[in-house]
């Protein structure tokens, strides 16, 4: 790879279906099928544009630490991370949902110290101390909505999209934390030095979500 090449790192899953026809419109497109490959890294029609597909939780650290000069992540993922180490210029309007607390339905007064479960430590630790709320945090990064029902947990906080996984294990969103959308993040060092052909990327990005959304 050159040094002048420009890798974007996106996430697997819903975001990276999402996202491709954006770049598409943004005349960036893989070199060959992303979903039907096991490659992380991948050409395109530009000779110095690459992408790069990953976990979502990773996208942040890749960007931050320069291995990619862009990324796509969710708000959620980058509000967990902290967002001093790169910028964040744009607003995809993609993979909307949103973060929230749950609690069990039939929960009774909440007790003086809340137990909740969440793969969003730092998130949860700030939005209850803005709270004043003293709570105890327990680590999970799956199959949240077991915790309350199994004992472990008063109240979780966790994406929300239709709710029906939380109805189903007898739980009820409760607060609003965030609205989710999936953003664009930029490497601070490349937007200084691969200025001319980020900023590209970016207006044409930009005019796509324009188009989509008005």
């Amino acid at each position: 790879m050159s040094s002048q090449d420009v890798v974007i790192a996106l996430t697997k899953g819903r975001i990276l279906e999402e996202t491709l026809p954006l770049l598409e419109q943004a005349n960036i497109t893989p070199s060959e099928d992303i979903s039907s490959s096991r490659k992380l890294l991948f050409d395109t029609n530009l000779p110095n544009v690459k992408l790069m597909v990953i976990r979502g939780s990773d996208v942040p650290t890749y960007v931050e630490f320069g291995s990619a000069d862009m990324g796509v992540a969710g708000k959620d993922l980058i509000l967990e991370y902290g967002s001093s180490g790169f910028y964040e210029p744009l607003d995809l309007k993609i993979a909307g949902c949103r973060l929230m607390t749950a609690e069990p339905v039939d929960a009774g007064p909440a007790p003086d110290r809340l137990k909740v479960a969440t793969k969003f430590t730092n998130i949860a630790k700030r939005y209850f101390a803005e709270q004043g709320k003293q709570i105890e945090l327990i680590k999970l990064n799956g199959a949240l909505e077991l915790a309350p029902s199994l004992g472990l947990a008063d109240a979780i906080v966790d994406i929300v999209d239709t709710g029906k996984t939380l109805k189903a294990n007898g739980l009820v969103a409760k607060d609003l934390i965030a609205e989710v959308t999936s953003r664009v993040i930029v490497n601070k060092a490349s937007m200084k030095i691969k200025n001319a052909i980020i900023k590209e990327i970016l207006g044409k990005l930009r005019e796509a979500v324009v188009r989509k959304h008005g």
